[in-house]
């Protein structure tokens, strides 16, 4: 069941052509929080990869090209939920129903489209630092492609082991219902252990970042909704990749 779970989580996060042949048991897919770390890891080692073996590439078209592969293998999944979450907060006006109507709402206004942009805009500028430093390899270098992918989605599973789900059906009703909650923490914890071990400073920046984020969003989710949806969840995502991603480009270029 396990690595049945793994299979659902790749499917589920990435575009990677995964296949079954019954449809995911709902505890399965709870089960499946659990690797999200690891395909946040896949993700990372697909973005250093790529920076690698462009490493000859000018340092903009590199950093087009890096955050082009990040958003198809993710297939603008948490983009849609931080554009839905970025929408339904500022149209809201902090009104728990209206703001999970304006959530569930495929389209996407003004704010949510300036939000996505500003948020590309900054990944693309953290990456064409790193880049402009001259340095394509090393240890520092690959965790501020790796970390940010992962230590965002070992978020996610701490996300629903603290915070009740706002939706009585949605697509992480049946994460929420049939998660581990102890698995997530331990989970959680130890990616942010694992992070500080192999980074460094590297490391112990994105974790602290990744820490203060967390805490910050969720406790603005629970205090509009009273939980969280897997639209808050996405959107954790996005803003802890682009606020790890800069503290490591920072840690590297001091």
């Amino acid at each position: 069941m396990l690595l049945r779970s793994a299979r659902i989580a790749v499917q589920f996060l990435t575009c990677f052509p995964i296949r079954f042949e019954r449809p995911p048991l709902p505890r399965e897919v709870g089960l499946s929080l659990l690797w999200y770390p690891a395909v946040g890891l896949l993700v990372g080692l697909l973005l250093w990869a790529t920076a690698l073996l462009l490493s000859r590439v000018s340092s903009p078209l590199v950093a087009a090209i890096v955050l082009a592969v990040w958003v198809s293998a993710t297939g603008a999944l948490h983009l849609d939920g931080f554009a839905d979450t970025v929408d339904a907060w500022a149209g809201g006006r902090s009104d728990r129903e209206r703001t999970l109507a304006i959530m569930k709402d495929p389209c996407s206004g003004p704010v949510a489209v300036a939000a996505v942009v500003c948020l590309l805009l900054l990944k693309f500028g953290a990456l064409s630092a790193l880049r402009g430093n001259g340095v394509s390899s090393g240890m520092h270098v690959a965790c501020v492609y790796i970390l940010p992918p992962v230590l965002a989605r070992a978020a996610v599973p701490l996300l629903f082991a603290q915070t009740p789900y706002a939706r009585a059906q949605g697509i992480g009703a049946d994460l929420a219902q049939y998660q581990s909650r102890p698995g997530g923490r331990a989970v959680a914890a130890s990616t942010g252990l694992s992070a500080i071990v192999v980074g460094g400073w590297s490391g112990l920046w994105a974790t602290a970042v990744t820490a203060m984020a967390y805490l910050l969003l969720r406790r603005a989710f629970v205090r509009r909704l009273g939980g969280m949806t897997g639209d808050c969840a996405g959107a954790m995502i996005e803003v802890i990749e682009a606020l790890t991603l800069v503290a490591g480009v920072l840690t590297v270029s001091a």
